[in-house]
């Protein structure tokens, strides 16, 4: 049975080493000036070294364009793209169809991913933008599983699925926080911990914290909890889904590396042994559930929610 590639995202040139050796098959990279919400900033020096590191262990590199370009970057997107080609990338992963363009234009044989993170819905929107010259969908993380089944069974393109790690919720081109401290403070309060990039929205209604955070594409609101696959793979493996992520944002890389070794046994297990995944999958879900940090509890996202039309 075909196995789904596992692709990961490393917080670090060095990190690309200690995901080969758990068993990624892929990383995706890159910079914040043009990829959205990446696990670790790649300059272009750090890029160059990634992907000398991962194809030196068989992996692939994957550089995320994926941020919407206001005018004031378009001009810049050829020299970058420029830059990917001649350092051996091997795919970009864009949402912008500024960065389409820029492809054709610069490097017509450069591989592109499809990646908008809420209008790859559906397999008639994933062909089209097949056609029009990408090579893999990376599809919307509010999908449930029959969409996800139904959509590979009629795509043309590769198909990418979201298995682990924190799921955007929100984005805002704007800085809203100093909002949020100014006009929501009755409904949700903006915490200030330690951690990552420092901040959380509390609903004490359903007791979440949200991570909440600004970089260079404005401001992100994260998943409360991480969602969590390991046991429920083997429909998807069964179906042929290309690709699976692990998203390492908001964690620390031996959290990264060490969910990468569970999921690359299940994934094993699952295509090689499925009687012997199934005896053993409550144990891998245990043993992330392990891993957990105290606040990041784990759930399934939207994989088992019902679709209302």
């Amino acid at each position: 049975m075909k196995k789904p590639e596992l692709l990961v995202t490393p917080t670090s040139v060095a990190h690309i080493d200690e995901l080969a050796e758990a068993g990624a098959d892929a990383v995706i990279i890159g910079e914040q000036r043009y990829g959205l919400r990446l696990a670790g900033e790649f300059s272009r020096h750090d890029v160059a070294a990634a992907v000398k590191a991962a194809h030196r262990r068989g992996m692939n590199v994957y550089v995320a364009m994926n941020a919407i370009f206001h005018n004031d970057k378009v001009d810049e997107l050829g020299d970058y793209v420029a830059f990917l080609a001649d350092v051996g990338a091997d795919a970009i992963v864009f949402g912008d169809p500024a960065v389409l363009l820029t492809v054709r234009e610069t490097a017509p044989h450069m591989k592109l991913h499809w990646s908008t993170e809420t209008t790859a819905t559906n397999w008639y929107a994933c062909n089209y933008w097949g056609r029009k010259g990408a090579k893999r969908a990376v599809l919307a993380r509010e999908l449930n599983m029959d969409a996800i089944l139904e959509i590979k069974a009629h795509a043309e393109v590769e198909i990418e699925v979201q298995v682990h790690g924190a799921m955007c919720m929100y984005q805002s081109k704007r800085s809203l926080i100093g909002s949020y401290f100014e006009y929501q403070g009755k409904v949700m309060e903006v915490e200030r911990k330690k951690y990552e990039k420092g901040m959380f929205l509390y609903d004490k209604e359903r007791d979440n914290k949200y991570p909440i955070f600004e970089d260079e594409n404005g401001t992100h609101i994260m998943s409360p909890n991480d969602v969590c696959m390991i046991d429920e793979l083997g429909d998807m493996v069964e179906a042929g889904i290309d690709s699976f992520k692990i998203d390492g944002i908001l964690h620390e890389p031996r959290y990264i590396t060490d969910v990468t070794k569970l999921y690359r046994r299940a994934i094993d297990l699952c295509a090689d042994d499925r009687e012997r995944y199934e005896r053993e999958k409550e144990e891998l879900l245990a043993a992330v559930e392990a891993l957990q940090p105290p606040h990041r509890r784990i759930d399934t996202g939207f994989f088992f929610k019902e679709t209302i039309y």
